[in-house]
């Protein structure tokens, strides 16, 4: 098992940062090769919840193990490629919110993708789509200083 961590601030209450990460419809315009998102079962703020993110044809079935709005969630994910747990938390910080979000692998095919995704801060990288998200809730907030 490898474990990959990744940290930004959001200018955007907790609140608000939350129920952007949770938004499963905007998975795609953050998460590097997410075509859409089916199966939903429950709701995204009860653990046992089920959805499945597709990558082009290939499905990466997630479970929401534990979840705690709007401060913590942590998901099991798999595919052949990258399998493992995320989780992440939401820690008010000045008027912005930190997230933290911690990934283990399961496998040795995804502990070296996941050293591959850890990698940098390139688009794809679990660093980049964390900048994109933080770029995106940001571009959102009203009244934020950090909107380009």
């Amino acid at each position: 098992m490898a474990t990959f961590r990744v940290t930004t601030l959001v200018a955007a209450p907790p609140e608000r940062v939350f129920a952007a990460w949770t938004d499963l419809d905007r998975f795609p315009e953050w998460i590097g090769g997410v075509t859409r998102v089916t199966d939903r079962v429950g709701s995204i703020d009860q653990a046992g919840s089920r959805y499945t993110v597709w990558f082009g044809r290939m499905a990466s079935p997630t479970e929401i193990l534990e979840v705690e709005r709007p401060r913590f969630i942590r998901t099991r994910f798999g595919n052949a490629i990258l399998k493992g747990e995320s989780a992440v938390t939401f820690e008010p910080e000045g008027e912005g919110t930190r997230i933290h979000q911690e990934f283990a692998t399961r496998g040795f095919i995804s502990a070296i993708m996941g050293r591959i995704f850890a990698m940098g801060s390139y688009r794809g990288s679990f660093q980049g789509e964390l900048e994109t998200f933080r770029q995106l809730v940001e571009s959102e907030t009203p009244g934020n200083s950090r909107q380009g």
